[in-house]
């Protein structure tokens, strides 16, 4: 009996003894989270991030530890610092900006932020060709890689060997059989998630291609960083004279998805561009970043003869870089300087629409000041969390006088691009959500030529031709737990 009451005493001191560790573990974990988590961050993400390790402490600062911080490790950013140097050593086309036409007098302290930001200038004379159709835009990017003479540079944040992208895999095979240098980069974590990755990797150690995952994601080879910090950025360059850029990736149409319900499958439907002109080096360097900073391999800047055009006729574009390479967010100070410098009206395109506050706030005070300001977004989501917290902005914009075009089912429209006035277009592979802005290395180029403005006004007339406008009535009739479930899904999105 005496030792059973030892035995217990004793089970009950170290019962308690661990409790007390616990609470100062708790209380430890709390008090510094007060003090490291709202540095350099946004208030509504700091708060998400509090909110949660208070809720749960071990795993939320266990998940804080492993997701908290949105920076490169710090060579990747020495080696941004060092391509942004490179690239002001070596632009051209800075002399054919066209200031005869009317300049509006708000775009000067843009372009130079732009500068300040990413080290890219505005330039002049180039051309651009917008593919809306899926199919036709990986037929133009294969003839261009059939005509290359000197370099083929390929980057995408999804690649995969399909039907759809066959033909474009069968010309860089081409390329490299005439001797041509095929250099191809692709996401890790996206590219890995779609069936047939090794397959893909297979194809282009065929073709004879030097290819590299880009942020791999592989700890035990010591390559690590946040696992979600992704490259995003989407373009092809040939022979350094001709670029494409946009929304779409390498991969067909249905990004391998099944049927869905109602036996419909989700098509994907994108803007790409191609540019000639002073503005494909800008897109080049970028290449070059993402290159150096996979291969610690510089690339020297393709000589490649610069088309003229007629001053008249040619467009004014800059690249805009952004991601965690950049000690600010680029393109989300763009989009808002851009937003504020409106005159008439902003035509928003974005498949994911997450804004922080400083966005909601730029465009529903434009809205409320009287400006035409609409939205195009999809009827429905791909990604559930994103769709349902994207939903969630919809009354307060509604309220504030913004349009809302939902494009039809099965459709995800995936366009990424807007426009402010008749002045400016932005196309890039930037959504407007805080992954974006924070998380993603983004590419973005800045038009101004009213021949770009004229085409995607008539790719915005044919999606109001696609769409049903949502209207605030119906919007507050929705169901009562769908409300929640978008307020829930809003709250994740914050923790960044």
């Amino acid at each position: 009996m005496t030792d059973d009451i030892r035995i217990s005493g004793v089970g009950a001191w170290i019962a308690l003894i661990i409790t007390l560790l616990v609470l100062v573990l708790i209380v430890t974990i709390a008090v510094v989270s007060l003090i490291v988590v709202p540095r350099n961050r946004r208030p509504q993400s700091a708060l998400a991030w509090l909110l949660l390790i208070y809720t749960l402490p071990l795993i939320g600062f266990t998940l804080f530890l492993m997701l908290g911080s949105r920076r490169l490790p710090k060579r990747r950013r020495e080696q941004q610092d060092e391509i942004n140097t490179y690239i002001l050593e070596t632009t051209e086309g800075m002399d054919r900006v066209s200031k005869d036409s009317p300049w509006p007098p708000w775009l000067e302290p843009i372009v130079e932020l732009n500068r300040n930001l990413g080290a890219m200038p505005l330039v002049g004379g180039n051309t651009a060709r917008l593919f809306t159709d899926y199919t036709a835009s990986i037929t133009a990017m294969t003839e261009a890689v059939r005509g290359a003479q000197r370099s083929v540079h390929v980057e995408f944040y999804i690649m995969s060997v399909d039907d759809e992208t066959e033909q474009f895999f069968a010309a860089l095979g081409e390329a490299a059989a005439r001797g041509v240098p095929v250099k191809v980069l692709y996401d890790h974590v996206a590219s890995l998630r779609v069936k047939g990755y090794r397959r893909m990797r297979r194809r282009l150690d065929a073709i004879g291609a030097e290819h590299h995952p880009m942020l791999p994601v592989r700890p035990f080879r010591g390559q690590w960083q946040r696992p979600d910090l992704r490259n995003h950025r989407k373009f092809l360059i040939v022979d350094g004279a001709i670029g494409f850029t946009g929304s779409q990736n390498l991969i067909e149409r249905g990004y391998k998805r099944g049927r869905r319900r109602d036996g419909s499958r989700l098509a994907w439907k994108e803007l790409m561009v191609r540019f000639e002109g002073p503005i494909v080096a800008g897109i080049d360097a970028l290449f070059a970043t993402d290159w150096y900073s996979e291969t610690n391999e510089l690339l020297l800047r393709e000589t490649g003869t610069i088309p003229t055009i007629d001053p008249g006729q040619g467009l004014d574009a800059q690249v805009v870089p952004s991601g965690p390479a950049f000690e600010g967010e680029n393109n989300l100070r763009l989009f808002n300087s851009l937003v504020y410098a409106a005159q008439e009206q902003i035509q928003i395109c974005s498949p994911y629409f997450v804004p922080d506050e400083s966005m909601l706030y730029a465009i529903t005070t434009a809205a409320q000041s009287g400006l035409d300001v609409q939205l195009f977004v999809s009827e429905i989501g791909d990604q559930t969390l994103v769709f349902h917290a994207q939903r969630s902005y919809y009354e307060e914009l509604l309220r504030a006088g913004v349009r809302i075009w939902l494009y039809r089912a099965p459709t995800i429209l995936h366009a990424k691009h807007f426009t402010i006035d008749d002045e400016v277009a932005i196309i890039g592979s930037s959504n407007m959500d805080m992954r974006s802005f924070s998380l993603n290395l983004e590419v973005s180029v800045m038009v101004r030529g009213d021949s770009i403005i004229r085409e995607l006004r008539a790719i915005e007339q044919t999606y109001r031709e696609n769409s049903r406008e949502l209207t605030l009535d119906q919007w507050l009739r929705r169901p009562a737990h769908m409300r929640i479930f978008d307020d829930l899904a809003r709250v994740t999105a914050t923790v960044q």
